[in-house]
């Protein structure tokens, strides 16, 4: 039995290897948002000094460890054997629910996804000791203030970093403006001592403050003198950052590499518990048992010890700072959850990752009109000054930034800040939700949410925060299941899990690699937008415009066949999959609208004069054959779905013939809009004429059919609606050819 409770013990530091690899590639925007948003430095730069942060913070990190031991199950009152199967639930859950979420590129909590994988085990648990004649009450065994405090935390956090994040942003941007190189004389030094003292506070006060070396009487020392330390550090900051103004040093670079050191310090020794506090909690509970059982069985050795603080062996912090290192350096996912939030927070327009919303919608109409209405009753003049603050033409951003150093260095003082004053009133805030919300604030006051963007940013915002909920609930519900699973179904059940864990996380990687192939496609897009040359533009935009219009006739001839086919094999299941298809394609149509026109506004007049109208005519053609496509296939989906009378033989034969001739007629259009080879042109047109009156023939023969009564006259109506769509479809493309040459000429 002890080895069996011992490759438990193995199996979860296994499993918290994978969680700290997970969890950094989550938690990671948290520290290198800025940073990597305002290219404060070279990436591997950037990379360096959050490293370090890491390193050292996870190796100073030991008091958090408890709330594994004891924050939310009562161990007095559960055996080792049930500790043991809430334990292993909970990282079970943890590690691939986390990576759902880093492949999603979705930020969320690590604290909550733990602490609400623990509530729901230790819920399971409580429930079956309850129903067994357990004499202690769901109450005794469960701590639901710790979850409840959590909870508070996520409004609290959502809030007040928003709104902070959007005063101290607003009255940043007043005092340096985007050209802050012309106002930083002698601000800069104010600011930079403000900046720098609120983070050496905030590392004091949040990131060492359960450092392994931090004793009772150094915690004291400092609670009592606070108010000398950071006089002192203002003092000496203040005038250090102006003589470094002075020696032409750019402070906000500093100010931003010290934030995110920091924060990479705070994460790393307040966030370990997240990743490694389980498998700790279950590796005491073996020893104990192991020492103490005295032959006992795990079916009664009750949980006594785990009442007692963490000792955290300083090999295990080592060990777990040096694979945040390798997991910092090496994930892509990382990269993925980072390009997430600095694509909501960037300064200009570009390709949006998040559709509307109807919330999105009614929040920008409602501050839209608050805001003319603050703008009636300011006096003339103060709005002209105003103005003059906010001239974004005027932004000095380093090459491929998605925002300034200004913005950068208040995102990360004031979430260091928010989060240090949150922990000393012993306020739940989450690491996470401040800094994201944050950073979010800052650019709305900086008006990056312009009238053609906030739409998009509110529903990417808002996705991102109810993914944060959808994490509480889908950790307690997970956690929940499994704990049951394995309670009931012992060995069996724990290999079948541990192989369930293993192919998800599999074939995650698999579909995120997939992905990230398909976005190495869209780099055509980002050149496009970051270019100001016009001659650079149009050659961009027809290389985009060649990919994007051959991947929707390709799309086009595969569904149209894949409608045809499952209709006369009268396949329901193939005719929901293009319809499911339609409605995924339409939304990277409104993608690829919107794209060109952020792009041909960055054409002169006379280009746009003379070759925007064939693009904005080509997207309307590629738009109307996938809504063909889509009213092709919803009657014949309904008619199968009803069970109605199938095509006659006549019928399915004559349209298949002409099927097989569209299909080849549209991938023919593709290649040579793919390759920009127009030669063959006045042969596919010649083809498609004989398709449009071989399809006419059909009709009419259908038409005089249908008059004689021969026949069923709902298979009649379906069947007249596929040879229009089909006669749409030839001159969709017949029409989207010409266009795409006229476009392509010089």
């Amino acid at each position: 039995m002890d080895l069996f409770y011992l490759g438990i013990v193995i199996f979860l530091f296994v499993l918290a290897v994978f969680d700290l690899i997970v969890g950094v590639s989550n938690d990671a925007v948290n520290f290198l948002n800025s940073a990597v948003g305002a290219k404060a430095a070279k990436f591997k730069t950037v990379l360096f000094i959050a490293a370090i942060g890491v390193f050292i913070g996870a190796s100073l990190s030991n008091g958090m460890m408890d709330i594994a031991r004891h924050g939310i199950y009562q161990p007095q009152y559960f055996y080792f054997s049930e500790i043991m199967c809430i334990l292993l639930a909970v990282m079970l859950t943890d590690v691939v629910l986390l990576d759902v979420f880093n492949t999603m590129g979705m930020p969320t909590s690590t604290t909550v996804s733990m602490v609400f994988e623990l509530l729901g085990g230790t819920f399971a648990l409580a429930l079956i000791k309850v129903s067994n004649g357990s004499s202690a009450g769901l109450g005794e065994l469960i701590n639901t203030d710790k979850a409840l405090s959590v909870i508070m935390g996520i409004f609290l956090s959502v809030a007040i970093a928003f709104f902070f994040g959007m005063l101290v942003q607003w009255l940043a941007r007043v005092v340096f403006t985007f050209n802050y190189k012309k106002r930083m004389k002698y601000s800069i030094g104010i600011f930079g001592g403000i900046a720098a003292t609120s983070i050496i506070y905030f590392m004091l006060i949040k990131g060492l403050k359960d450092s392994s070396f931090m004793t009772a009487d150094t915690k004291h020392w400092i609670q009592d003198n606070t108010l000398m330390l950071v006089s002192c550090f203002f003092v000496f900051f203040t005038i250090l950052m102006q003589v470094l103004h002075w020696c032409k040093v750019n402070v906000f670079k500093v100010v931003v590499l010290l934030g995110t050191f920091a924060l990479a310090l705070a994460f790393a020794g307040n966030d370990l518990v997240n990743f490694i506090g389980v498998p700790l909690a279950g590796f005491s509970s073996f020893m104990d048992y192991t020492a103490n059982g005295g032959g006992a069985s795990p079916d009664t050795f009750v949980m006594h010890s785990l009442l007692g603080p963490a000792k955290t062996p300083i090999y295990f912090l080592i060990g777990a700072g040096a694979v945040m290192v390798y997991a910092l350096y090496t994930s892509k996912k990382a990269h993925n959850v980072i390009k997430t939030s600095v694509d909501l927070s960037r300064q200009d327009e570009g390709e949006e990752n998040f559709g509307t919303s109807p919330i999105a919608r009614t929040i920008v109409r409602m501050s839209s009109n608050l805001s003319n209405g603050i703008s009636k009753v300011l006096p003339e003049r103060s709005k002209q000054w105003i103005g003059t603050r906010f001239r974004s033409d005027e932004t000095i951003l380093a090459d491929g930034a998605a925002f300034d150093l200004v913005r950068a260095s208040v995102n990360l003082v004031l979430a260091g800040l928010l989060i240090a004053i949150g922990t000393s009133l012993k306020l739940p805030l989450s690491t996470t939700y401040v800094t994201f919300m944050v950073a979010m604030g800052t650019s709305l006051a900086d008006r990056a949410w312009g009238r053609d963007s906030a739409v998009y940013r509110i529903t990417g915002v808002l996705s991102v925060i109810g993914g944060w909920f959808i994490t509480a609930g889908a950790a307690f519900t997970i956690s929940f299941f499994v704990a049951v699973i394995v309670y009931y179904g012992g060995t069996t059940a724990i290999v079948i899990l541990i192989g369930l864990a293993i192919f998800t996380l599999i074939r995650s990687q698999v579909m995120y690699r997939k992905r990230k192939d398909k976005e190495k496609e869209s780099e055509t897009v980002k050149q496009l937008l970051r270019s100001t040359d016009n001659a650079e533009v149009l050659n961009l935009l027809r290389k985009h415009t060649r990919e994007e219009w051959s991947k929707v006739l390709d799309f086009t001839a595969e569904n149209f066949e894949r409608t045809v086919t499952a209709f006369l094999h009268e396949n329901l299941r193939g005719l929901r999959r293009v319809s499911g298809a339609v409605k995924f394609e339409k939304q990277l149509i409104k993608q690829l609208r919107r794209t060109g026109t952020l792009a041909t506004a960055r054409l002169d007049n006379q280009t746009v004069l003379n070759k925007g109208l064939y693009h904005y005519q080509g997207n309307d053609f590629v738009g109307d054959l996938v809504y063909s496509i889509g009213r092709l296939c919803e009657p014949c989906l309904e008619h199968i779905d009803n069970h109605f009378k199938p095509l006659t033989a006549i019928q399915k034969g004559e349209f298949a013939d002409v099927t097989e001739d569209i299909t080849y007629f549209l991938q023919r259009c593709r290649r040579q809009i793919e390759d920009n080879a127009y030669g063959d042109t006045d042969t596919d047109f010649s083809k498609a004429e004989e398709i449009i009156r071989q399809l006419s023939r059909l009709k009419r023969e259908e038409l005089r059919r249908l008059k004689n009564h021969s026949g069923s006259t709902k298979v009649s109506m379906v069947y007249l609606a596929m040879i229009q769509e089909a006669q749409n479809v030839v001159t969709y493309t017949v029409n989207l050819m010409k266009v795409s040459r006229k476009f392509e000429a010089e």
